[in-house]
Protein backbone atom coordinates (compact mmCIF):
# COMPACT_ATOMS: atom_id res chain seq x y z
CA UNK A 1 0.00 0.00 0.00
CA UNK A 2 1.53 3.34 -1.27
CA UNK A 3 1.81 5.81 1.48
CA UNK A 4 -0.05 9.29 1.40
CA UNK A 5 2.36 12.00 1.01
CA UNK A 6 0.67 15.02 3.26
CA UNK A 7 3.39 17.12 3.31
CA UNK A 8 3.09 17.44 -1.09
CA UNK A 9 -0.62 17.36 -0.66
CA UNK A 10 -0.21 19.70 1.88
CA UNK A 11 1.72 22.15 -0.12
CA UNK A 12 -0.21 21.61 -3.41
CA UNK A 13 -3.62 22.49 -1.56
CA UNK A 14 -2.02 25.66 0.07
CA UNK A 15 -0.50 27.04 -2.96
CA UNK A 16 -3.49 26.11 -5.37
CA UNK A 17 -6.28 27.81 -2.69
CA UNK A 18 -3.44 30.52 -1.46
CA UNK A 19 -3.45 31.37 -5.33
CA UNK A 20 -7.46 31.57 -5.09
CA UNK A 21 -8.12 33.63 -2.33
CA UNK A 22 -5.32 36.23 -3.89
CA UNK A 23 -7.94 38.46 -5.06
CA UNK A 24 -10.34 38.73 -2.40
CA UNK A 25 -7.62 39.03 -0.14
CA UNK A 26 -6.36 42.32 -1.95
CA UNK A 27 -10.15 43.60 -1.54
CA UNK A 28 -10.77 42.60 1.83
CA UNK A 29 -7.29 44.12 3.40
CA UNK A 30 -7.60 47.56 1.27
CA UNK A 31 -11.21 47.68 2.52
CA UNK A 32 -10.22 46.49 5.72
CA UNK A 33 -7.54 49.12 6.40
CA UNK A 34 -10.17 52.22 4.65
CA UNK A 35 -13.19 50.70 7.64
CA UNK A 36 -10.66 51.23 10.44
CA UNK A 37 -9.96 54.82 9.69
CA UNK A 38 -13.85 55.37 9.52
CA UNK A 39 -13.65 58.51 12.52
CA UNK A 40 -10.72 60.34 10.62
CA UNK A 41 -12.55 60.05 7.19
CA UNK A 42 -15.51 58.70 5.00
CA UNK A 43 -14.43 55.14 3.40
CA UNK A 44 -17.09 54.99 1.07
CA UNK A 45 -18.33 58.60 -0.27
CA UNK A 46 -16.07 62.07 -0.89
CA UNK A 47 -17.93 65.18 -0.39
CA UNK A 48 -17.42 67.61 -2.20
CA UNK A 49 -18.71 71.68 -0.83
CA UNK A 50 -18.94 74.43 -3.12
CA UNK A 51 -19.93 77.54 -2.12
CA UNK A 52 -21.60 79.80 -4.18
CA UNK A 53 -23.44 83.59 -3.93
CA UNK A 54 -27.18 84.14 -5.18
CA UNK A 55 -29.41 87.20 -4.78
CA UNK A 56 -31.14 87.71 -1.69
CA UNK A 57 -34.15 85.90 -1.25
CA UNK A 58 -37.16 88.17 -0.84
CA UNK A 59 -40.30 85.18 -1.45
CA UNK A 60 -42.19 84.68 1.39
CA UNK A 61 -43.91 81.41 0.54
CA UNK A 62 -42.01 78.42 0.46
CA UNK A 63 -42.34 76.87 -3.06
CA UNK A 64 -41.53 80.17 -4.27
CA UNK A 65 -38.02 80.37 -2.06
CA UNK A 66 -37.36 76.92 -3.70
CA UNK A 67 -38.10 77.89 -7.22
CA UNK A 68 -36.07 81.61 -7.12
CA UNK A 69 -33.28 79.14 -5.45
CA UNK A 70 -33.13 77.03 -7.94
CA UNK A 71 -33.53 79.22 -10.99
CA UNK A 72 -30.70 81.30 -9.60
CA UNK A 73 -28.75 78.04 -9.32
CA UNK A 74 -29.50 76.89 -12.79
CA UNK A 75 -31.10 73.61 -11.30
CA UNK A 76 -33.76 72.40 -13.24
CA UNK A 77 -35.38 69.80 -11.33
CA UNK A 78 -37.51 70.15 -7.92
CA UNK A 79 -35.66 68.82 -4.56
CA UNK A 80 -36.92 65.64 -2.74
CA UNK A 81 -37.47 67.84 0.76
CA UNK A 82 -37.00 70.90 1.84
CA UNK A 83 -35.80 71.83 5.32
CA UNK A 84 -36.06 75.29 7.19
CA UNK A 85 -33.71 75.23 10.10
CA UNK A 86 -34.29 78.81 11.14
CA UNK A 87 -36.31 81.75 9.61
CA UNK A 88 -33.73 82.84 7.75
CA UNK A 89 -31.77 79.28 6.12
CA UNK A 90 -33.30 76.73 3.75
CA UNK A 91 -31.76 74.04 3.06
CA UNK A 92 -32.69 71.52 -0.18
CA UNK A 93 -32.29 67.53 -0.40
CA UNK A 94 -31.31 65.53 -3.46
CA UNK A 95 -30.53 61.75 -3.35
CA UNK A 96 -26.49 63.15 -3.55
CA UNK A 97 -27.24 66.46 -2.80
CA UNK A 98 -27.99 68.97 -0.24
CA UNK A 99 -28.03 73.26 -1.12
CA UNK A 100 -28.19 75.47 1.94
CA UNK A 101 -28.60 79.22 1.47
CA UNK A 102 -29.07 82.15 3.77
CA UNK A 103 -32.10 83.71 2.28
CA UNK A 104 -31.41 87.22 3.63
CA UNK A 105 -27.60 87.38 2.12
CA UNK A 106 -28.22 84.87 -0.99
CA UNK A 107 -24.76 82.76 0.17
CA UNK A 108 -24.93 79.38 0.10
CA UNK A 109 -23.29 75.65 -0.16
CA UNK A 110 -23.39 72.98 -2.53
CA UNK A 111 -22.24 69.57 -0.65
CA UNK A 112 -22.42 66.76 -3.13
CA UNK A 113 -21.52 63.06 -2.31
CA UNK A 114 -20.00 61.03 -4.27
CA UNK A 115 -19.20 57.25 -4.01
CA UNK A 116 -15.00 56.77 -4.10
CA UNK A 117 -14.76 54.58 -7.50
CA UNK A 118 -13.46 50.54 -6.39
CA UNK A 119 -13.60 51.53 -1.95
CA UNK A 120 -17.50 51.86 -2.18
CA UNK A 121 -17.35 48.52 -4.05
CA UNK A 122 -14.97 46.78 -1.49
CA UNK A 123 -16.09 48.41 1.81
CA UNK A 124 -19.89 46.82 0.64
CA UNK A 125 -18.65 42.93 -0.29
CA UNK A 126 -16.51 43.14 2.81
CA UNK A 127 -19.09 44.75 4.95
CA UNK A 128 -21.50 42.18 3.57
CA UNK A 129 -24.45 44.74 2.73
CA UNK A 130 -25.13 42.39 -0.46
CA UNK A 131 -26.21 39.66 2.00
CA UNK A 132 -28.30 36.31 -0.06
CA UNK A 133 -25.38 34.67 -1.65
CA UNK A 134 -22.43 36.34 -1.02
CA UNK A 135 -22.84 35.46 2.42
CA UNK A 136 -22.14 31.91 1.69
CA UNK A 137 -18.81 32.68 -0.56
CA UNK A 138 -17.54 35.31 2.14
CA UNK A 139 -17.91 32.06 4.96
CA UNK A 140 -16.30 30.04 2.35
CA UNK A 141 -13.49 32.75 1.91
CA UNK A 142 -13.27 32.79 5.80
CA UNK A 143 -13.13 28.64 5.74
CA UNK A 144 -10.12 29.31 2.57
CA UNK A 145 -8.27 31.69 4.44
CA UNK A 146 -7.86 29.15 8.23
CA UNK A 147 -6.90 26.58 6.16
CA UNK A 148 -4.59 28.88 4.95
CA UNK A 149 -3.37 29.67 8.31
CA UNK A 150 -3.44 25.83 9.53
CA UNK A 151 -1.80 24.27 6.22
CA UNK A 152 1.36 27.55 5.99
CA UNK A 153 2.00 25.87 9.55
CA UNK A 154 3.39 22.51 7.64
CA UNK A 155 4.82 24.26 4.10
CA UNK A 156 8.46 24.25 5.45
CA UNK A 157 10.62 21.89 7.96
CA UNK A 158 12.97 22.40 10.40
CA UNK A 159 14.06 25.62 12.03
CA UNK A 160 12.14 28.08 9.19
CA UNK A 161 8.91 25.63 9.82
CA UNK A 162 7.00 25.31 13.01
CA UNK A 163 9.37 23.14 14.60
CA UNK A 164 12.13 26.16 14.94
CA UNK A 165 11.21 29.48 14.20
CA UNK A 166 7.80 29.10 12.95
CA UNK A 167 6.20 28.19 16.50
CA UNK A 168 7.59 31.24 18.32
CA UNK A 169 5.49 33.97 15.35
CA UNK A 170 2.67 31.91 15.80
CA UNK A 171 2.60 32.05 19.68
CA UNK A 172 3.38 35.76 18.88
CA UNK A 173 0.47 36.13 16.41
CA UNK A 174 -1.26 34.58 18.92
CA UNK A 175 -0.56 36.61 22.03
CA UNK A 176 -0.58 40.27 20.51
CA UNK A 177 -4.75 40.28 20.68
CA UNK A 178 -5.04 38.59 23.43
CA UNK A 179 -2.86 40.95 25.31
CA UNK A 180 -4.96 44.07 23.51
CA UNK A 181 -7.96 42.10 24.35
CA UNK A 182 -6.82 42.80 27.98
CA UNK A 183 -5.31 45.99 27.83
CA UNK A 184 -8.38 47.45 26.28
CA UNK A 185 -11.37 45.48 27.82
Amino acid sequence: MARIKWRKWNNILHRDIGYLAVGLTIIYAISGIAVNHVDQWNPNYSIVRESFRIRPVTATDKQQIVDQILTDLKIPTQPESTFRPTADRIQLFYTNLKIEVNLQTGSGFKEETKEKPLLYEFNYLHLNHAKKLWTYFADLYAVALLFLAISGIFVLKGRKGFAGRGKWLVGLGIVIPIAFLIAYL
